[in-house]
């Protein structure tokens, strides 16, 4: 049986359970790949790279007015929690590219005696047209107005403003699906073949299994920021250690999931070897990565883009992670550390893909469980909706604002109630313009973001 045979077989057995339109779009998913994504669809190399800040980032203190009149707005709405304006970075965006409120903006400095650095990297970047920030972003099913909010009258993501939810809606959505499959995932589905002879899966995570990377025809390849692992390489117990090893030799096992189970270990364990045996021969990165979780994992996900061509990969998705953003109480103390090491990775990842000459062909870009609330509860700040993101890389068209600004205004025309800020750019937006410039056709966008067709943009235009 042909490769893609038992692929479309196995995609429809995996079906059961499953409702009808999440059926019917998987299948053409099938179709789309066979027809138009094969070993000859791409000529390039592509990775897109989502750093998720688990815990809910406050975004309104990390992307802030600096003009008198919005500042003054903002300063009145975040009350305790407000920054001054002498910890502002302040951001030149180039010619047509300004925020859609006209308002002067910057990053959040170091507040810190303890971190001198701040966000510089990300406004080096910006200034330098490397980065974009997406304005009010958030998970959406349709475009929603205060007063239908408070209405009930239009559909709503599942379980608004829980952690665990808004996190799995990021990475996958969509709410029909009950294996719970991420975009991302869904797409290395749709180019699958685009890999033909690849040692690993298209999805790689180093933050974890990940919703995102959560595919039907593969698993994601999950690793440390220390490279790949896998059970028989190390030396602390030699006779347990070769006792299993023998358990998994072919020929062994009598039952079928026995079979099934040592089959996979092998193949794991092989691929692990082969991956471990290309960044051992790679030339060292000359670029200097901080010593914190995020900046190592993507310095280990710059050294997989480094032997992207031995292990016959031309397209890659990669899900990072750092935590500790849901700043309930804190937030001024503890914020401008995790923003710092944010900015300080990103920048070092991007002088990477300079160095590996792929600078065009990655972008990174951030997402989040949600925004926080605009109104302060004295020490922090709640679980909102609406969030600024990055976008960073060659191919960006940098140095611009996309999206809507927000009004900072409690109780205003952009506030839901209790200071939660109503997302004027969805989810599918942003992830459908980042998948389109991925190699995703026009039509199978529509099949990975089934609620793309119910936004009035479906391009967002941040990409080049």
């Amino acid at each position: 049986m042909k490769r893609r045979d038992f692929l479309r077989k196995s995609i429809c057995t995996a079906l059961g359970g499953v409702g009808l339109y999440s059926a019917f779009g998987n299948l053409k998913l099938v179709e789309a790949a066979v027809r138009g994504y094969g070993p000859k669809a791409f000529d390039d190399y592509k990775a897109l790279v989502c750093v998720f800040l688990y815990g809910g980032n406050d975004a309104l203190n990390m992307v802030v007015p600096r003009d008198g009149t919005h500042y003054n707005q903002y300063a009145a709405a975040r009350a305790t929690l407000a920054l001054p304006q002498s910890a502002l970075l302040p951001l030149t965006p180039q010619s047509g590219g300004a925020a859609s409120d006209g308002g002067n903006y910057g990053l959040q400095s170091a507040i810190d005696a303890n971190d001198p650095v701040g966000m510089t990297g990300l406004q080096t970047l910006f200034n330098n047209g490397k980065a974009a920030i997406l304005g009010n972003v958030g998970t959406l099913v349709v475009p929603v107005t205060k007063p239908q909010f408070q209405a009930g009258s239009v559909r709503l993501p599942p379980q608004l403003f829980s952690h665990n939810d808004q996190q799995g809606y990021w990475q996958m959505s969509r709410s029909d699906d009950s294996r719970n499959l991420g975009w991302g995932g869904r797409i290395a589905d749709l180019l699958f073949d685009a890999n033909p002879g690849a040692t690993i899966p298209m999805t790689v995570s180093l933050g974890g299994e990940s919703n995102l990377a959560r595919a039907d025809t593969t698993s994601q390849y999950v690793l440390g920021s220390d490279g790949p692992r896998y059970y028989g390489h190390l030396e602390w117990n030699q006779e347990r250690r070769d006792a299993a090893l023998a358990l998994m030799q072919q020929g062994t096992q009598t039952h079928a999931l026995e079979r099934g189970f040592a089959s996979a270990f092998n193949r794991s364990r092989e691929n692990a070897i082969a991956l471990g045996a290309a960044l051992e021969g790679a030339p060292p990165l000359t670029t200097q990565f901080p010593a914190s979780y995020l900046a190592q994992q993507l310095r280990m996900v710059a050294r997989l883009i480094g032997v992207r061509s031995s292990l016959s990969l031309k397209r890659q998705i990669f899900f990072v992670s750092i935590g500790g953003f849901d700043h309930h109480d804190g937030l001024l103390a503890d914020q401008p550390r995790l923003l710092s090491e944010l900015s300080q990775a990103l920048d070092a990842f991007h002088d990477a893909t300079v160095e590996l000459g792929v600078a065009n062909g990655v972008t990174t870009f951030t997402a989040s469980d949600f925004g926080r609330t605009l109104s302060s509860n004295g020490d922090g700040s709640d679980h909102g909706w609406g969030a600024h993101h990055f976008a960073v890389g060659g191919a960006v068209r940098g140095g611009r604002f996309f999206g809507t600004m927000p009004r900072l205004q409690n109780d205003g025309p952009d506030d839901a109630g209790w200071g939660q800020i109503i997302p004027t750019t969805s989810v599918d937006q942003y992830a459908a313009t980042l998948a389109r410039w991925f190699g995703v056709g026009e039509t199978e966008l529509d099949l990975i973001f089934p609620n793309l067709g119910n936004f009035p943009t479906r391009n967002l235009g941040f990409m080049a």
